[in-house]
Parts: structure tokens; C-alpha cells; sequence
């Protein structure tokens, strides 16, 4: 298995940009082959001091391996979800791949 979890900021002067985001994901993303496990949702508030809650969005893909993981990263609709919806409305981005 391939674990591709993607944190976001979204831009603060856009207050629909969360919204826009999780939209575009599910429009996008959702039906590219090869993802096994596909979760977007808002960040949870935690009181737990160790849990980091300075992002708006996060995104859990499982993929079977590597590779396929790799072909999501090219496939033209990952390309169109960063160039149409995430440039637009988020500020920064951060990754975390494991296996």
C-alpha cells in the first residue's frame, strides 16, 4: 500500500475557498483510477496540544503502490485539480507519501 496525505492552507481572503476546494477534489480526483481509499474533509478541532490545527483541508489517498500513485500525479484530471482549483485558492501545501 501507498498512503499520499495532502494538507492545505487555504487563502484567508477567499471565505469559500475550503468549499471550493473539497468541491474540486470530489470533482476531480475522486474518479481517477487507482485510488483505493479516497477521504477529503475539514480539520478536526482537537484540545490535544500535539494535534496541528493551522490547516483548513486535508486529503488521504491509499493507493495500491508507488506507481499507481505515480500515474495519479500525471493523469490529466490531478493536473487540471492543481492548475484550475488548487493554485486558485490555496496558499500552501504540504505532503506526506508513505508506505
Amino acid at each position: 500500500m501507498f498512503s499520499h496525505v495532502v494538507i492545505f492552507w487555504t487563502d484567508p481572503k477567499n471565505p469559500k475557498a475550503a468549499d471550493e476546494l473539497i468541491e474540486g477534489a470530489n470533482r476531480y480526483l475522486k474518479g481517477i483510477p487507482g485510488i483505493l481509499h479516497y477521504h477529503i474533509g475539514r480539520m478536526a478541532t482537537s484540545h490535544r496540544p500535539v494535534v496541528d490545527q493551522t490547516y483548513q483541508v486535508a486529503l488521504n489517498l491509499v493507493f495500491p503502490d508507488k506507481k499507481t500513485q505515480d500515474d495519479y500525479q500525471m493523469h490529466p484530471s490531478h493536473v487540471d485539480f492543481v492548475e484550475k482549483v488548487f493554485k486558485r485558492v490555496c496558499t500552501k501545501v504540504v505532503v506526506y507519501d508513505f508506505e
